[in-house]
C-alpha cells in the first residue's frame, strides 16, 4: 500500500496573520505521520473564495490524495470552510463527517455544532476538521484508520 500524500490547510484569520500558532495543523501532521507524507501545508484566512481556490488547486494537481482542513467549521459568521468545500465537491462522503461528529459528541455535546463535511474532488478526499487541537485529535482519531482504504479506492484500487 502506497503512503497517502497529504495536504494540510489551516483556515484561520489570526493564524494567517501570524498571531496564533498552528497547533491543530501540527496535530494533523503528527496523526497522519504513520500512513501519510505531508507534501503541502499552508495557512490561509477564513475567506470562502480563497479556501475553494486552494482546495481546487490541490485536488486538481493530482499530487495530493488527502486534504485535511482545520478551522472554520463552527457557527460563527466567518466559519465558511464547509461551504467553500462543498463549492468545489464532486461527491459528498457523509459517513466520515457523521463518524467524526459522533466521536466528538462522546467527549462534549458541543460537537453537534460542527458543520464539517467530507467530499471527493477528482481523486482527492477532502475532510474538514475543527480548529482546536483537542477536537482535531478526537475527530481525526475516529476516522484515520479508514482513510488509507478510502484513498486506495479513489486511486482505482478496488480489490479487497
Amino acid at each position: 500500500m502506497q503512503k497517502m500524500r497529504v495536504g494540510i490547510l489551516t483556515i484561520s484569520d489570526k493564524g494567517s496573520r501570524g498571531e496564533r500558532a498552528d497547533t491543530s495543523g501540527n496535530a494533523i501532521a503528527e496523526l497522519v505521520g504513520k500512513s501519510g507524507d505531508v507534501i503541502r501545508r499552508e495557512i490561509i484566512p477564513d475567506e470562502r473564495d480563497q479556501i475553494s481556490a486552494k482546495l481546487s488547486a490541490w485536488a486538481d494537481s493530482a499530487e495530493i490524495d488527502l486534504i485535511l482542513t482545520t478551522g472554520g467549521t463552527g457557527l460563527a459568521e466567518r466559519d465558511v470552510t464547509p461551504e467553500a468545500t462543498l463549492d468545489i465537491a464532486d461527491r459528498i462522503v457523509p459517513g466520515i463527517a457523521e463518524a467524526m461528529r459522533s466521536a466528538g459528541m462522546q467527549q462534549t455535546p458541543k460537537a453537534m455544532l460542527s458543520r464539517a463535511v467530507a467530499v471527493v474532488r477528482k481523486r482527492a478526499l477532502i475532510l474538514n476538521l475543527p480548529g482546536s487541537e483537542k477536537a482535531v485529535r478526537e475527530n481525526l482519531g475516529a476516522v484515520i484508520d479508514q482513510l488509507p482504504h478510502a484513498v486506495d479506492l479513489l486511486r482505482g484500487q478496488t480489490e479487497h
